[in-house]
């Protein structure tokens, strides 16, 4: 008998192709629209993620002064660092994969008739270790080098291609202001960060270099410390504060004239922001579902009083009101279903495509897929409901008196 209903149902919604098409409209474009935005933002935010912790692992990014500004990012009248204090941190602390010092400047990098405005950074070889880098060709600083004071220099991937091109860097040399540097390595590209600056476009150089003949000083303007894997970041950054107050010698009720930033809480609150708009705007879009549901009832409503006359038809023979009902109910579900499915494939497609055009990853929700058809499903049942109720309680003899 439900087979029958259900085949009954079938051929009236044949009946009216184009009228079926557009009332399923809402709830395609629904499931499609919410589809997509969580997809996309699904990607979004993990792209996020692998931007910040392509900075590096278990990063702790120590500065002078209480909130960062810009390259140097400290406060007024903050006392720099000093290498003591790297030397400190590497000593005191436990836990830590590595601690790099870092000085950074910007320069004016020169080579033949060509120039580029660029940072440099003056560190040891633990920054590379610090912040993920790796090596595409040349060498790291030896402790010569390191301990001098040599003009030599790793290029990043966008200084290579803006002064060489295609071709091997590793031996020549550029002017960095009065300098003149050796490239011995090139490092393997990253990308954009986060933050949307260019992770590539910089020079390291040691440490004593930079101090000594670029910036004039022995102040250290930042500390990139690693912690291990498994070490808590929490505890790490604890550790580090309470060992740089009794260093800077800051009173008990002072505030703190240096600030450590856990990258891994800022990927938190950044992905937890992601995520909320994702939420937001898929919300928004599964209101279409509603809308669709609407006019699904609507269709319904129409087709009830269209086929008055019909429905006394198969009460009087014998129908049963139950019969009755759960055939407008089954051809309310069918359209939504099918608007579902239509609306998944859209979606999916729909996602992809943002995916490429926006360069964020491709992550398909299975999740929110089966959740989108289950709803646009019980947009069906209800929003049908009260048509096919309407039509099974029509009274036999006044049906047949219809025209």
């Amino acid at each position: 008998m439900l087979f029958e209903t259900i085949l009954i149902a079938m051929r009236e919604i044949r009946r009216n192709v184009m009228r079926s098409s557009l009332t399923i409209l809402g709830i395609v474009i629904g499931v499609a629209a919410v589809i997509t935005m969580v997809t996309v933002g699904d990607g979004a935010t993990k792209q996020v993620a692998n931007e910040i912790s392509s900075l590096g692992s278990n990063l702790l990014d120590v500065r002078p002064g209480q909130s960062f500004r810009g390259p140097g990012g400290t406060r007024s009248g903050a006392p720099m660092f000093k290498l003591a204090d790297a030397e400190a941190i590497t000593r005191d602390i436990s836990g830590l994969a590595g601690v790099a010092p870092i000085v950074s400047r910007s320069v004016q990098a020169i080579h033949g008739n060509d120039n580029w405005a660029t940072q440099i950074a003056g560190s040891t070889n633990e920054y590379l270790k610090v912040r993920n880098w790796t090596l595409a060709a040349g060498r790291a600083f030896n402790d010569g080098e390191l301990k001098g004071g040599a003009a030599v220099c790793i290029i990043g991937d966008t200084i290579q291609k803006q002064f060489f091109g295609a071709l091997d860097p590793i031996g020549n040399t550029i002017r960095l202001e009065k300098i003149s540097c050796q490239i011995i390595g090139i490092l393997k590209p990253k990308g954009p960060s986060g933050f949307g600056s260019d992770q590539d476009d910089f020079i390291l150089m040691p440490l004593r270099t930079v101090q000594r003949r670029i910036a004039g000083s022995t102040d250290i303007g930042s500390i990139s410390v690693s912690a291990m894997d498994g070490a808590s970041t929490q505890k790490v950054k604890a550790d580090i504060e309470r060992l740089l107050r009794e260093r800077r010698q800051t009173g008990k009720n002072e505030e703190d004239d240096f600030n450590v930033r856990d990258m891994q809480e800022i990927v938190k609150t950044l992905t937890g922001t992601t995520r909320l708009l994702t939420t937001l705007l898929g919300a928004v879009a599964a209101v279409s579902l509603l809308v669709g549901g609407i006019g699904i009832m609507n269709i319904m409503l129409v087709s009830v009083t269209e086929r008055t006359r019909e429905i006394g038809i198969r009460l009087a023979i014998g129908a049963m009101e139950s019969q009755v009902l759960m055939q407008f109910l089954i051809e309310a579900v069918v359209l939504s279903c099918f608007g579902g499915i239509i609306g998944i494939i859209i979606g999916i497609a729909a996602s992809a495509a943002g995916a490429g055009a926006l360069k964020v990853p491709f992550i398909l929700n299975l999740g929110i897929i089966a959740i989108s058809f289950l709803f646009s499903a019980g947009v069906g049942i209800v929003f049908g409901y009260f048509p096919a109720r309407k039509a099974a309680h029509l009274d036999p003899i006044e049906a047949l008196r219809h025209e």
